[in-house]
Protein backbone atom coordinates (compact mmCIF):
# COMPACT_ATOMS: atom_id res chain seq x y z
CA UNK A 1 0.00 0.00 0.00
CA UNK A 2 1.82 3.51 -1.03
CA UNK A 3 1.97 5.84 1.44
CA UNK A 4 -0.90 8.47 -0.38
CA UNK A 5 -3.37 5.64 0.12
CA UNK A 6 -2.33 5.39 3.08
CA UNK A 7 -3.05 9.22 4.00
CA UNK A 8 -6.27 9.08 2.03
CA UNK A 9 -7.84 6.15 3.62
CA UNK A 10 -6.58 7.44 7.12
CA UNK A 11 -8.56 11.01 6.31
CA UNK A 12 -11.70 8.62 5.38
CA UNK A 13 -11.68 7.04 8.63
CA UNK A 14 -11.35 9.79 11.03
CA UNK A 15 -13.87 11.19 9.04
CA UNK A 16 -16.11 8.01 9.23
CA UNK A 17 -15.42 8.47 13.63
CA UNK A 18 -16.41 11.91 13.18
CA UNK A 19 -19.91 11.43 11.56
CA UNK A 20 -20.23 8.36 14.01
CA UNK A 21 -19.78 10.56 16.82
CA UNK A 22 -22.29 13.22 15.60
CA UNK A 23 -24.96 10.38 14.66
CA UNK A 24 -24.63 9.20 18.26
CA UNK A 25 -25.48 12.35 19.57
CA UNK A 26 -28.30 12.98 17.24
CA UNK A 27 -29.87 9.50 18.15
CA UNK A 28 -29.36 10.76 22.14
CA UNK A 29 -30.93 14.01 21.88
CA UNK A 30 -34.32 12.04 19.32
CA UNK A 31 -34.29 9.63 22.28
CA UNK A 32 -34.54 12.23 24.94
CA UNK A 33 -37.45 14.22 22.88
CA UNK A 34 -39.09 10.59 22.94
CA UNK A 35 -38.93 10.74 26.94
CA UNK A 36 -39.93 14.20 26.99
CA UNK A 37 -43.29 13.26 24.66
CA UNK A 38 -43.81 10.35 27.10
CA UNK A 39 -44.21 12.28 30.15
CA UNK A 40 -46.24 15.27 28.76
CA UNK A 41 -48.99 12.18 27.92
CA UNK A 42 -48.71 10.66 31.15
CA UNK A 43 -48.82 14.32 32.93
CA UNK A 44 -51.88 14.84 31.00
CA UNK A 45 -53.68 11.80 31.41
CA UNK A 46 -52.58 10.73 35.16
CA UNK A 47 -53.70 7.13 36.28
CA UNK A 48 -55.03 6.53 32.64
CA UNK A 49 -53.44 3.56 29.92
CA UNK A 50 -51.65 6.10 27.60
CA UNK A 51 -50.88 4.62 24.39
CA UNK A 52 -47.24 5.79 23.46
CA UNK A 53 -46.82 4.30 20.35
CA UNK A 54 -49.12 5.79 17.37
CA UNK A 55 -49.04 3.93 14.02
CA UNK A 56 -50.29 6.86 12.11
CA UNK A 57 -47.62 8.66 13.19
CA UNK A 58 -44.71 6.35 12.50
CA UNK A 59 -46.40 5.94 9.02
CA UNK A 60 -45.98 9.26 8.23
CA UNK A 61 -42.66 9.45 9.84
CA UNK A 62 -40.88 6.20 7.48
CA UNK A 63 -42.68 7.76 4.53
CA UNK A 64 -41.02 11.04 4.78
CA UNK A 65 -37.55 9.60 5.35
CA UNK A 66 -38.72 7.06 2.01
CA UNK A 67 -39.68 10.06 0.09
CA UNK A 68 -36.53 13.03 1.00
CA UNK A 69 -33.79 10.53 1.21
CA UNK A 70 -30.88 11.51 -0.65
CA UNK A 71 -29.00 8.50 -0.62
CA UNK A 72 -26.94 6.91 -1.86
CA UNK A 73 -28.95 4.07 0.72
CA UNK A 74 -31.89 2.80 -0.91
CA UNK A 75 -35.28 4.37 0.54
CA UNK A 76 -36.28 1.10 2.02
CA UNK A 77 -32.95 0.84 3.88
CA UNK A 78 -32.89 3.97 5.40
CA UNK A 79 -36.48 3.18 6.56
CA UNK A 80 -35.19 0.25 8.57
CA UNK A 81 -32.39 2.29 9.81
CA UNK A 82 -35.06 4.71 11.54
CA UNK A 83 -37.41 1.84 12.27
CA UNK A 84 -35.35 0.40 14.74
CA UNK A 85 -34.13 4.27 15.92
CA UNK A 86 -37.95 4.58 16.99
CA UNK A 87 -37.95 1.29 18.28
CA UNK A 88 -35.27 1.40 21.00
CA UNK A 89 -36.61 4.76 21.83
CA UNK A 90 -40.05 3.80 22.14
CA UNK A 91 -38.58 1.05 24.36
CA UNK A 92 -36.75 3.48 26.78
CA UNK A 93 -40.81 4.29 28.37
CA UNK A 94 -42.02 0.88 28.43
CA UNK A 95 -41.32 -1.99 25.86
CA UNK A 96 -44.16 -3.34 24.20
CA UNK A 97 -45.16 -6.70 23.90
CA UNK A 98 -46.17 -8.39 21.19
CA UNK A 99 -48.06 -11.72 20.32
CA UNK A 100 -47.77 -13.38 17.28
CA UNK A 101 -48.73 -16.75 15.79
CA UNK A 102 -45.36 -18.96 17.42
CA UNK A 103 -43.21 -20.79 17.89
CA UNK A 104 -40.27 -18.50 17.85
CA UNK A 105 -38.39 -18.23 14.61
CA UNK A 106 -41.54 -18.27 12.73
CA UNK A 107 -42.11 -15.82 9.55
CA UNK A 108 -44.71 -14.59 11.57
CA UNK A 109 -42.26 -13.32 14.52
CA UNK A 110 -39.80 -11.96 11.41
CA UNK A 111 -43.30 -9.99 10.65
CA UNK A 112 -43.72 -8.19 13.74
CA UNK A 113 -40.11 -7.41 14.19
CA UNK A 114 -39.79 -6.45 10.63
CA UNK A 115 -43.38 -4.15 11.44
CA UNK A 116 -42.40 -2.82 15.58
CA UNK A 117 -38.55 -3.13 15.45
CA UNK A 118 -36.35 -5.69 17.74
CA UNK A 119 -36.68 -3.52 20.92
CA UNK A 120 -40.13 -4.83 21.81
CA UNK A 121 -40.99 -8.21 23.84
CA UNK A 122 -42.15 -10.62 20.90
CA UNK A 123 -44.31 -13.78 22.89
CA UNK A 124 -45.06 -16.88 20.48
CA UNK A 125 -48.41 -18.55 21.07
CA UNK A 126 -49.66 -21.38 19.31
CA UNK A 127 -52.71 -20.94 17.73
CA UNK A 128 -54.08 -17.72 15.69
CA UNK A 129 -57.28 -17.40 18.73
CA UNK A 130 -54.58 -17.37 21.49
CA UNK A 131 -53.37 -14.49 20.19
CA UNK A 132 -56.49 -12.53 19.68
CA UNK A 133 -57.05 -13.05 23.47
CA UNK A 134 -53.82 -12.51 24.48
CA UNK A 135 -54.77 -8.64 23.06
CA UNK A 136 -57.77 -8.64 23.94
CA UNK A 137 -57.07 -9.35 27.93
CA UNK A 138 -54.53 -6.65 27.63
CA UNK A 139 -51.46 -8.74 28.31
CA UNK A 140 -49.75 -8.05 25.23
CA UNK A 141 -50.15 -4.04 23.49
CA UNK A 142 -50.92 -5.83 19.89
CA UNK A 143 -50.92 -8.85 17.99
CA UNK A 144 -49.26 -10.14 14.65
CA UNK A 145 -51.82 -13.05 12.24
CA UNK A 146 -51.33 -13.86 9.05
CA UNK A 147 -54.28 -12.79 6.93
CA UNK A 148 -53.21 -13.51 3.33
CA UNK A 149 -50.67 -15.43 0.83
CA UNK A 150 -50.19 -14.46 -2.09
CA UNK A 151 -49.99 -18.18 -3.90
CA UNK A 152 -52.36 -19.87 -1.30
CA UNK A 153 -54.81 -17.36 -0.73
CA UNK A 154 -56.97 -15.93 2.58
CA UNK A 155 -56.00 -17.73 5.99
CA UNK A 156 -59.70 -18.08 6.96
CA UNK A 157 -59.03 -19.02 10.49
CA UNK A 158 -57.80 -15.52 11.20
CA UNK A 159 -60.87 -13.72 9.00
CA UNK A 160 -63.32 -16.19 11.15
CA UNK A 161 -61.71 -14.69 14.60
CA UNK A 162 -63.09 -10.81 13.89
CA UNK A 163 -66.86 -12.33 13.39
CA UNK A 164 -66.40 -12.22 17.32
CA UNK A 165 -63.28 -10.15 18.34
CA UNK A 166 -63.68 -6.93 19.45
CA UNK A 167 -60.46 -5.94 18.45
CA UNK A 168 -59.54 -3.31 15.56
CA UNK A 169 -57.05 -4.06 13.15
CA UNK A 170 -54.45 -1.21 13.24
CA UNK A 171 -51.96 -2.07 10.43
CA UNK A 172 -50.19 -4.23 8.35
CA UNK A 173 -46.95 -5.69 6.88
CA UNK A 174 -45.99 -7.34 3.93
CA UNK A 175 -43.22 -10.21 4.19
CA UNK A 176 -41.52 -11.63 1.00
CA UNK A 177 -41.19 -15.54 1.88
CA UNK A 178 -38.23 -16.94 0.96
CA UNK A 179 -37.96 -21.05 1.62
CA UNK A 180 -34.95 -22.99 2.36
CA UNK A 181 -33.70 -26.82 2.40
CA UNK A 182 -31.48 -26.91 5.83
CA UNK A 183 -29.61 -29.50 7.72
CA UNK A 184 -27.76 -29.91 10.58
CA UNK A 185 -23.90 -29.12 10.08
CA UNK A 186 -22.95 -32.48 11.30
CA UNK A 187 -25.74 -34.10 9.01
CA UNK A 188 -24.49 -32.48 5.91
CA UNK A 189 -22.99 -34.99 4.00
CA UNK A 190 -25.33 -37.81 5.22
CA UNK A 191 -28.24 -38.99 2.94
CA UNK A 192 -31.43 -37.26 3.30
CA UNK A 193 -34.50 -39.81 4.31
CA UNK A 194 -37.34 -37.30 5.18
CA UNK A 195 -37.42 -33.55 5.20
CA UNK A 196 -40.07 -31.81 7.66
CA UNK A 197 -41.98 -28.85 7.20
CA UNK A 198 -45.09 -26.52 7.18
CA UNK A 199 -48.21 -27.81 5.10
CA UNK A 200 -47.88 -24.75 3.29
CA UNK A 201 -44.60 -24.13 3.05
CA UNK A 202 -44.43 -27.66 0.77
CA UNK A 203 -47.46 -26.59 -1.02
CA UNK A 204 -45.34 -23.60 -1.90
CA UNK A 205 -41.90 -25.40 -2.78
CA UNK A 206 -43.79 -28.39 -4.58
CA UNK A 207 -42.41 -28.17 -8.15
CA UNK A 208 -38.86 -27.84 -6.79
CA UNK A 209 -39.07 -30.40 -4.38
CA UNK A 210 -40.20 -32.74 -7.19
CA UNK A 211 -37.39 -31.72 -9.24
CA UNK A 212 -34.46 -31.73 -6.77
CA UNK A 213 -35.97 -34.16 -4.16
CA UNK A 214 -38.44 -36.91 -5.49
CA UNK A 215 -39.24 -39.96 -3.94
CA UNK A 216 -37.51 -38.40 0.05
CA UNK A 217 -40.50 -38.72 2.60
CA UNK A 218 -42.59 -35.24 3.52
CA UNK A 219 -43.60 -35.19 6.90
CA UNK A 220 -45.97 -32.54 7.98
CA UNK A 221 -45.30 -30.81 11.44
CA UNK A 222 -46.74 -27.79 12.93
CA UNK A 223 -44.49 -24.94 11.55
CA UNK A 224 -41.53 -24.48 9.62
CA UNK A 225 -39.79 -23.80 13.25
CA UNK A 226 -40.84 -27.01 14.10
CA UNK A 227 -39.72 -28.77 11.42
CA UNK A 228 -36.20 -26.67 11.86
CA UNK A 229 -35.88 -27.94 15.32
CA UNK A 230 -36.79 -31.70 14.23
CA UNK A 231 -33.94 -31.12 11.75
CA UNK A 232 -31.35 -29.80 14.48
CA UNK A 233 -31.79 -33.26 16.41
CA UNK A 234 -32.72 -36.37 13.67
CA UNK A 235 -29.86 -37.64 11.85
CA UNK A 236 -30.82 -37.95 7.73
CA UNK A 237 -33.45 -35.14 7.67
CA UNK A 238 -34.05 -31.81 6.44
CA UNK A 239 -36.46 -28.69 6.85
CA UNK A 240 -37.47 -26.24 4.85
CA UNK A 241 -37.69 -23.25 6.59
CA UNK A 242 -36.20 -19.36 6.71
CA UNK A 243 -33.99 -17.45 7.78
CA UNK A 244 -34.98 -16.82 11.30
CA UNK A 245 -35.51 -20.49 11.84
CA UNK A 246 -31.99 -21.18 10.58
CA UNK A 247 -30.49 -19.22 12.69
CA UNK A 248 -32.69 -20.51 15.56
CA UNK A 249 -31.12 -23.46 15.44
CA UNK A 250 -28.09 -23.30 14.09
CA UNK A 251 -28.50 -25.32 10.55
CA UNK A 252 -26.96 -24.83 7.35
CA UNK A 253 -28.69 -24.40 3.94
CA UNK A 254 -28.31 -26.66 1.04
CA UNK A 255 -30.38 -25.10 -1.00
CA UNK A 256 -32.22 -21.49 -0.78
CA UNK A 257 -34.87 -19.34 -1.97
CA UNK A 258 -36.75 -23.09 -3.73
CA UNK A 259 -40.24 -21.64 -3.36
CA UNK A 260 -41.65 -22.26 -6.97
CA UNK A 261 -42.64 -18.64 -7.38
CA UNK A 262 -39.99 -15.84 -6.47
CA UNK A 263 -43.17 -12.87 -5.63
CA UNK A 264 -44.25 -15.40 -2.73
CA UNK A 265 -45.91 -12.75 -0.15
CA UNK A 266 -47.21 -12.74 3.10
CA UNK A 267 -49.69 -9.97 4.25
CA UNK A 268 -50.01 -9.77 8.38
CA UNK A 269 -52.30 -7.58 10.30
CA UNK A 270 -51.25 -5.79 13.16
CA UNK A 271 -54.16 -5.97 15.67
CA UNK A 272 -55.10 -4.08 18.74
CA UNK A 273 -57.74 -2.29 21.03
CA UNK A 274 -58.20 1.06 19.78
CA UNK A 275 -58.67 2.70 16.41
CA UNK A 276 -55.90 4.58 14.60
CA UNK A 277 -56.09 8.28 13.36
CA UNK A 278 -56.01 8.73 9.57
CA UNK A 279 -52.18 8.85 8.33
CA UNK A 280 -52.85 10.17 4.94
CA UNK A 281 -52.71 6.71 2.99
CA UNK A 282 -54.75 4.12 4.33
CA UNK A 283 -56.92 1.46 4.13
CA UNK A 284 -60.48 0.17 5.76
CA UNK A 285 -61.56 -3.23 6.68
CA UNK A 286 -65.22 -4.66 7.20
CA UNK A 287 -67.15 -7.14 7.80
CA UNK A 288 -71.09 -7.52 6.05
CA UNK A 289 -73.55 -9.68 6.17
CA UNK A 290 -76.44 -9.55 3.47
CA UNK A 291 -79.34 -11.33 3.03
CA UNK A 292 -79.90 -13.97 0.92
CA UNK A 293 -81.31 -12.44 -1.96
CA UNK A 294 -80.81 -11.61 -6.00
CA UNK A 295 -79.08 -8.60 -6.30
CA UNK A 296 -77.38 -8.68 -2.64
CA UNK A 297 -73.32 -8.66 -4.06
CA UNK A 298 -74.30 -5.96 -6.74
CA UNK A 299 -75.92 -3.84 -3.60
CA UNK A 300 -73.06 -4.36 -1.78
CA UNK A 301 -70.34 -3.27 -4.00
CA UNK A 302 -72.66 -0.72 -6.29
CA UNK A 303 -71.54 2.44 -3.56
CA UNK A 304 -67.75 1.75 -3.90
CA UNK A 305 -67.90 2.29 -7.58
CA UNK A 306 -70.68 5.19 -6.88
CA UNK A 307 -68.15 6.94 -5.09
CA UNK A 308 -65.37 6.34 -6.33
CA UNK A 309 -63.43 3.58 -3.83
CA UNK A 310 -60.97 0.95 -4.48
CA UNK A 311 -61.58 -2.27 -3.22
CA UNK A 312 -58.25 -4.27 -2.62
CA UNK A 313 -59.77 -8.14 -1.40
CA UNK A 314 -62.99 -9.06 -1.02
CA UNK A 315 -63.68 -12.43 0.35
CA UNK A 316 -66.65 -14.53 1.23
CA UNK A 317 -67.36 -17.15 4.59
CA UNK A 318 -69.89 -18.63 6.31
CA UNK A 319 -71.80 -17.16 9.06
CA UNK A 320 -71.19 -18.97 12.08
CA UNK A 321 -74.71 -18.39 13.15
CA UNK A 322 -76.03 -19.76 10.36
CA UNK A 323 -78.44 -16.78 10.11
CA UNK A 324 -76.82 -15.04 6.83
CA UNK A 325 -76.96 -15.96 3.78
CA UNK A 326 -73.40 -14.04 3.00
CA UNK A 327 -70.67 -12.95 5.37
CA UNK A 328 -67.74 -10.65 3.34
CA UNK A 329 -64.53 -9.53 3.97
CA UNK A 330 -64.18 -6.93 2.39
CA UNK A 331 -60.58 -4.11 1.97
CA UNK A 332 -60.54 -0.52 0.87
CA UNK A 333 -58.65 2.00 0.41
CA UNK A 334 -59.49 5.21 2.29
CA UNK A 335 -60.21 5.85 6.45
CA UNK A 336 -63.59 5.39 8.06
CA UNK A 337 -63.05 9.69 8.96
CA UNK A 338 -63.04 10.43 4.74
CA UNK A 339 -66.00 12.00 3.78
CA UNK A 340 -66.46 9.57 0.32
CA UNK A 341 -65.59 6.25 3.27
CA UNK A 342 -68.83 7.64 5.84
CA UNK A 343 -70.93 7.80 2.62
CA UNK A 344 -70.31 4.49 1.07
CA UNK A 345 -70.79 2.63 4.81
CA UNK A 346 -74.09 4.86 5.32
CA UNK A 347 -75.50 3.20 1.85
CA UNK A 348 -74.21 0.17 2.65
CA UNK A 349 -75.98 -0.26 6.56
CA UNK A 350 -79.39 0.55 5.03
CA UNK A 351 -79.19 -2.69 2.74
CA UNK A 352 -77.34 -5.11 5.23
CA UNK A 353 -77.84 -7.15 8.09
CA UNK A 354 -74.96 -6.08 9.73
CA UNK A 355 -71.69 -3.98 8.78
CA UNK A 356 -69.10 -4.24 11.66
CA UNK A 357 -66.09 -1.77 10.96
CA UNK A 358 -62.34 -3.68 11.69
CA UNK A 359 -60.46 -0.26 11.30
CA UNK A 360 -58.78 2.04 9.25
CA UNK A 361 -54.62 1.54 9.33
CA UNK A 362 -51.86 2.85 7.51
CA UNK A 363 -50.91 0.76 4.38
CA UNK A 364 -47.33 -0.59 5.04
CA UNK A 365 -44.85 1.07 4.96
CA UNK A 366 -41.94 -1.67 4.79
Amino acid sequence: MSGDEQARLGQLRDEIDRLDREIMELISKRAECAQEVARVKMEAHPGEDVFFYRPEREAQVLRRIKESNPGPLSGEEMARLFREIMSACLALEKPMHIAFLGPIGTFTQAAALKHFGHSVVSVPLPAIDAVFREVESGAAHYGVVPVENSTEGMINHTLDMFMSSPLKICGEVQLRIHHHLMVSPQNKDKEIVRIYSHQQSFAQCRQWLDTHRYGIERVTVSSNAEAARRAAEEPGTAAIAGDMAAELYGLEMLATSIEDRPDNTTRFLIIGREEVPASGNDKSSILVSMRNKPGALYQLLEPFHKHNLSLTRIETRPSPSGTWAYVFYIDFEGHVDDEQVSRVLSEIEEEAVELKRLGSYPIGVL
